[in-house]
C-alpha cells in the first residue's frame, strides 16, 4: 500500500496496481498497438505497391515509431495517464506524488518503454517490476510514475454519535450558529482522523474542539476528551437538523392537506 502525506499531515493510502493488473493493461495496450501497425502498413503498401526497398523500410521505420512510440505518448497525455489498456482494467498512470502526469513524463515511459516492452518482447519490463512494490517498470522508475488502481470499493462513510457519557450532556446543551468553515473541516476530520500521525490528530482535534467550544453551552463533563467532544458536538448538531427538517417537512404535508381541502372558485 502507497501513501502521501498531506499538508495537513493526513494519509492518504493509494493502491499501486497489482503485476497482473499491469500486465493485462499493458498486453491490451499492445494488442492495439499492434493492429494499428499492421492496418497502417498494409494500407501503405497497398496504395504504394511499387515503391523502391529504401522507401519501404523508411515507410516501416515511420510507422513502427508513430505506432509504437508516438501514439502512446500522445494518448497518456492527453488522458492524463489512461489508455484503453488502463481503462479496460481500471488502472491510470500517475506521479510518486499521486498527481497527473504531464508530457515529460508520458515522453520517457514511451521511449523506453519501447526499448524494455517491444525490443526485448516484455522481458526487461517484466524483471524489472517483479522486483518492484509497486510493479513499476523502468519507465517508470525513470519518469517518477507508477501504475494506480482507480476501481476500489468507496469508502465508508462515518457519521458521529455522541459518546455515552457525553449524551446527557448533548442533549441539553445549547449549540448555537456554528460557522460552516468550522462545521466542514470538523466533519473532515471525523472522517480523516483513523489515518492521520497520532500527534498530528492530538493536536488538529484539540484546536476543532477549541473553535468549537465558542458555539457551545455549557462546557463539557470535566475530562472530556478533544475528539469525543466534536463527535458530541457533530453527532446532536446532525440529529437537531434531521428533527428540524422532519417538523419542517410535516408542517408543509399538512398545509398541503388542508389546501387540498379547499373550495376552489371556478
Amino acid at each position: 500500500m502507497s501513501s502521501i502525506i498531506t499538508g495537513e499531515a493526513v494519509v492518504l493510502e493509494l493502491r499501486p496496481a497489482s503485476f497482473a493488473a499491469r500486465g493485462l493493461g499493458l498486453a491490451l495496450d499492445m494488442l492495439v498497438h499492434y493492429l494499428l501497425l499492421v492496418g497502417i502498413l498494409v494500407l501503405m503498401f497497398s496504395v504504394l505497391p511499387d515503391v523502391d526497398e529504401a522507401a519501404g523500410r523508411a515507410m516501416v521505420l515511420s510507422s513502427v515509431v508513430l505506432c509504437l512510440v508516438i501514439v502512446p505518448v500522445a494518448v497518456e497525455t492527453l488522458s492524463r495517464g489512461r489508455s484503453l489498456g488502463k481503462l479496460a482494467v481500471g488502472l491510470r498512470i500517475v506521479r510518486d506524488d499521486g498527481g497527473s502526469i504531464r508530457f515529460r513524463h508520458a515522453v520517457i515511459r514511451g521511449v523506453i518503454g519501447f526499448l524494455e516492452i517491444y525490443l526485448t518482447f516484455g522481458g526487461l519490463a517484466v524483471g524489472v517490476a517483479l522486483f518492484n512494490d509497486k510493479s513499476k517498470r523502468l519507465g517508470d522508475i525513470m519518469a517518477g510514475t507508477y501504475s494506480l488502481r482507480q476501481r476500489v470499493a468507496a469508502e465508508a462513510k462515518v457519521y458521529p454519535v455522541a459518546p455515552p457519557y457525553l449524551q446527557g450532556w448533548a442533549a441539553l446543551a445549547d449549540i448555537g450558529r456554528i460557522p460552516d468553515t468550522t462545521a466542514r473541516r470538523a466533519a473532515q476530520f471525523v472522517q480523516q482522523a483513523p489515518r492521520m500521525a497520532p500527534a498530528s490528530r492530538v493536536a488538529m482535534g484539540t484546536s476543532l474542539a477549541a473553535e468549537l467550544s465558542s458555539h457551545v453551552a455549557p462546557p463539557p463533563p470535566p475530562g472530556t476528551l478533544p475528539e469525543d467532544y466534536i463527535w458530541a458536538v457533530l453527532g446532536e448538531r446532525r440529529n437537531r437538523e434531521l428533527a428540524r427538517l422532519a417538523r419542517a417537512g410535516e408542517r408543509s404535508r399538512r398545509i398541503g392537506e388542508r389546501l387540498a381541502k379547499m373550495p376552489y372558485s371556478s
